[in-house]
């Protein structure tokens, strides 16, 4: 069976991004689009009965917001199968649980106001955090998340990350057929013991040629299997965190893995992640590695 792309809203500008970026992306993919919004309002004004004149405030705010979003996405894609649900618990319970069922999960980078802003980013966070699916948060200008710069950028890390970020990245491309550019993060060693074999010589070049060779061991594979997809490798000195936020600026997707945990203890979000969610220039895919519980 098919899963859908979910797409979580709550009324906000950022809301709506995220809505009609998912809407785009579902149509590439052929897949179905489920709009839901998470609100208590039933824990607080009771539950709307079928046969009902009368409806809550609240529900109606709720059922508009989600009204709201479909007609964006049918707007944009005429073909799109959509379904919409109000889930009356709180977005990242709903969320979380929407992710078990979902080819991936989009939600936008703040809400609508202060107060709800800080709630939506920790929503955001949580998901990337813990959903067993990738998670995509839409961020950055028009042009952006719009696709308008043919180009995605994979932050390729270490083997804690897995291959499902690298394949989630080809099959992005190859589905929007852009450039995909594979960048790898590498720096030097603050210290040297002077009994080192790299004592002699230029040791920026060895660091250099153990992140062009790890990513080649990476690559070789998904290239393979996608021979279609124009493949830039980049390998520069510095912070990943850095070095990956610079690239975003021209990206269309921004692709990270995460490690998960099986078990009761999670493990947390990493510094790239964590610095991509809050600061890339384009939406950010953060695509979950299934790892051992411990």
């Amino acid at each position: 069976m098919t899963l859908p792309l979910v797409v979580g809203v709550d009324g906000s500008e950022a809301g709506l991004w995220a809505a009609d970026w998912a809407a785009d992306e579902a149509a590439l993919h052929g897949l179905e689009l489920r709009i839901v919004h998470a609100s208590l309002w039933e824990r607080y004004e009771g539950p709307v009965f079928p046969h009902s004149a009368e409806v809550p405030s609240e529900h109606a705010l709720a059922q508009g917001i989600v009204d709201r979003a479909a007609e964006r996405a049918r707007q944009r894609n005429p073909d799109l199968k959509i379904t919409v649900d109000i889930l009356p618990e709180d977005a990242e319970a709903a969320l979380l649980r929407e992710a078990r069922h979902a080819a991936a999960v989009v939600t936008g980078c703040r809400g609508r106001g202060p107060i709800t802003g800080a709630l939506l980013g920790s929503v955001s966070r949580s998901l990337a955090t813990h959903a067993p699916s990738p998670v995509v948060v839409v961020r950055g200008t028009s042009q952006n998340r719009q696709g308008a710069n043919g180009r995605i950028v994979l932050g390729v890390g270490d083997a804690t990350t897995g291959t499902a970020a690298i394949r989630f990245a080809f099959r992005e491309a190859e589905a929007r057929r852009c450039a995909l550019d594979a960048v790898r993060a590498w720096r030097r060693a603050a210290h040297r013991p002077l009994a080192h074999p790299l004592f002699t010589g230029n040791p920026a070049h060895h660091y250099e040629d153990q992140a062009a060779t790890l990513l080649d061991d990476a690559l070789r594979a998904p290239e393979h299997e996608h021979p279609d997809v124009p493949v830039h490798r980049v390998t520069a000195e510095g912070p990943a965190h850095h070095v990956l936020l610079t690239h975003s600026v021209t990206a269309d997707l921004l692709v990270l893995g995460a490690p998960r945990r099986q078990g009761p203890l999670s493990l947390p979000l990493g510094r790239v992640a964590h610095a991509a969610l809050q600061h890339a220039d384009c939406p950010v895919a953060v695509v979950p590695k299934r790892a051992a519980a411990s």
